[in-house]
């Protein structure tokens, strides 16, 4: 599940709720998704014979359009978020590491003083994508984090190796290229490359660089390597696509 890319349509409501220890409840086919964290106490849920656990180190999205049981572990009290979506989200209970808990607790608080009026809205939205965006950001990464941190910020150095990505995030260079292809589908070396493309389509649009200085600041090897990659991806030379995408005329 990729939350980077959830469309939020409505946020339905939002409150604290209080749950005891010894606390028993059967949800049947629940009408909305719901972002659950815990300020503190613990939540066991029970769904298809899986067991998902919500407590201060675990925030949980609640499945739409599913039945479930929970039982409440230890007192205590959980702020929840009930929204849908644009598209399907998950059919099962998502849990997520939470490595900055105070984060996101502040984020939430200020969600619930914004909902007590209407003309709040876009910016309680943008709120809770901060929220979506922090909890997949900590969680979709992982044992890669460094060397994500490493490719966004050394991108225009054109010798980026597996073996240094691999030394950044202190494992193996045979484990890190399994568990990178794993998490994101293509080679640490694609990775690179698209995030190249990226930004070459910014500077493109901004107009402002001449075309080999475009491929120089995104890392590519030559002129020539960057032209012939960039047609291979876009379809387009990096001279039709300036023509046709430049925000500003000089």
């Amino acid at each position: 599940m990729e939350l980077n890319k959830v469309i939020i349509t409505e946020i339905i409501n939002i409150a604290t709720i209080h749950s005891e220890k010894g606390r028993m409840v059967e949800m049947k086919n629940r009408q909305f998704y719901g972002l659950s964290i815990c300020i503190d106490g613990q939540i066991t849920y029970s769904h298809k014979g899986k067991i998902f656990v919500s407590d201060k180190d675990h925030a949980i999205i609640l499945p739409e359009g599913q039945s479930y049981s929970l039982k409440g572990d230890q007192t205590g009290d959980f702020p929840l978020i009930n929204f849908h979506t644009l598209h399907p989200l998950c059919d099962t209970f998502v849990v997520m590491e939470i490595r900055n808990r105070e984060l996101l607790l502040k984020t939430y608080e200020e969600i619930k003083k914004l909902s007590l009026n209407e003309s709040n809205q876009a910016k309680l939205f943008s709120l809770f994508y901060d929220m979506l965006h922090e909890l997949s950001t900590q969680n979709d990464i992982g044992e890669l984090n460094g060397a994500i941190k490493y490719i966004y910020d050394y991108y225009h150095i054109p010798s980026i190796t597996n073996s240094k990505l691999a030394e950044e995030c202190k494992i193996s260079e045979v484990y890190f290229r399994k568990l990178f292809k794993q998490r994101f589908g293509i080679s640490p070396r694609q990775f690179i490359i698209d995030l190249r493309i990226q930004k070459a389509k910014q500077l493109l649009c901004e107009g402002t660089q001449k075309i080999w200085a475009v491929s120089e600041s995104c890392g590519f090897s030559s002129a020539y390597h960057f032209c012939r990659v960039f047609k291979e991806r876009t379809g387009m030379t990096p001279h039709d696509y300036r023509r046709q995408n430049q925000i500003f005329e000089f």
